[in-house]
């Protein structure tokens, strides 16, 4: 129990921060929140009126060391919304416990936060994908530890929280009309999460296709676990940035082409994003 409360005052002490930061740049407080993932940051550059907020300021946050992530918490407005931008995840292969990989999702749910759009880098293991597509996540298969082991934290949701709907389909459809009516081509498929930082294994490959997963990547879910937790509705989509179902003839996978991928993806994906907050339809 002490241990549970300790963490919700650490919780509440970086909410308490962030929230200061906006009343003294009078921003408006955030109702979407967005995580970005590796090559994506440059969806902070739609944000209107941004506050940028280093991570190293915030209280007990930590430090994102992955290539690509800027490491800054940016408020401000996209789509003329109230929103919160995470220029950079926290990874469970960086050494941080799940605690510390996924604070920063329960210190949006403190500000206010009530939608949550995630992003990631992947490697495409469905043979119809391609380097450059983006595909919207339907389910995951998580072979990370469960960031909600240990004591419930009973200020965000129940101990044992339904995931049959994770990614809301209302959002999907959302994405599917916006992208129809732009041109854009979306695919749909089950993301699987393993820790990494090592790339997958060709049999892994194999093993994860046949459990029914499309795309394969090191992120993603701990956060979405919590964010469903804290009763937030989520949107997942994946940018594939290698091909996994396709390490022929000495083909390997490599840490700058996979952000080079997603940063060419990035105009595509942060106009699909912005027009699904600015879409006030219900569906």
């Amino acid at each position: 129990m002490m241990q549970e409360r300790a963490f919700v005052q650490m919780i509440d002490e970086a909410a308490e921060y962030v929230r200061g930061c906006c009343k003294a740049a009078q921003c408006e407080l955030p109702t979407t929140g967005i995580v970005l993932g590796s090559g994506l940051g440059g969806l902070a550059e739609r944000i209107a009126k941004p506050l940028t907020i280093p991570y190293s300021t915030i209280p007990h946050f930590k430090q994102s060391t992955a290539t690509g992530h800027k490491g800054n918490l940016i408020v401000g407005t996209l789509g003329g919304e109230p929103m919160v931008a995470m220029q950079g995840r926290f990874h469970y292969y960086e050494g941080y416990s799940m605690q510390e990989v996924t604070m920063p999702v329960r210190v949006m749910a403190k500000l206010g936060v009530a939608t949550l759009y995630v992003s990631n880098a992947a490697g495409g293991m469905n043979p119809a994908f391609k380097v450059g597509d983006l595909m919207v996540i339907t389910d995951h298969i998580n072979f990370m530890p469960n960031p909600l082991i240990g004591a419930n934290l009973d200020d965000f949701g129940v101990r044992f929280p339904d995931m049959t709907e994770v990614y809301s389909r209302r959002l999907r459809q959302r994405a599917h009309r916006i992208a129809e009516a732009r041109g854009v081509v979306l695919h749909e498929g089950v993301y699987v999460a393993e820790t990494g930082p090592s790339y997958e294994t060709l049999a892994e490959y194999r093993m994860y296709s046949l459990m029914g997963g499309d795309a394969v990547g090191m992120s993603t879910t701990p956060e979405v676990i919590v964010a469903r937790h804290c009763g937030l509705e989520v949107f997942g989509i994946s940018i594939i940035t290698n091909q996994a179902n396709d390490l022929r003839d000495g083909a390997r996978n490599d840490g700058d082409d996979v952000v080079a991928a997603a940063q060419a993806a990035t105009q595509t994906l942060s106009g699909l994003i912005e027009a699904m907050i600015a879409d006030h339809t219900n569906i």
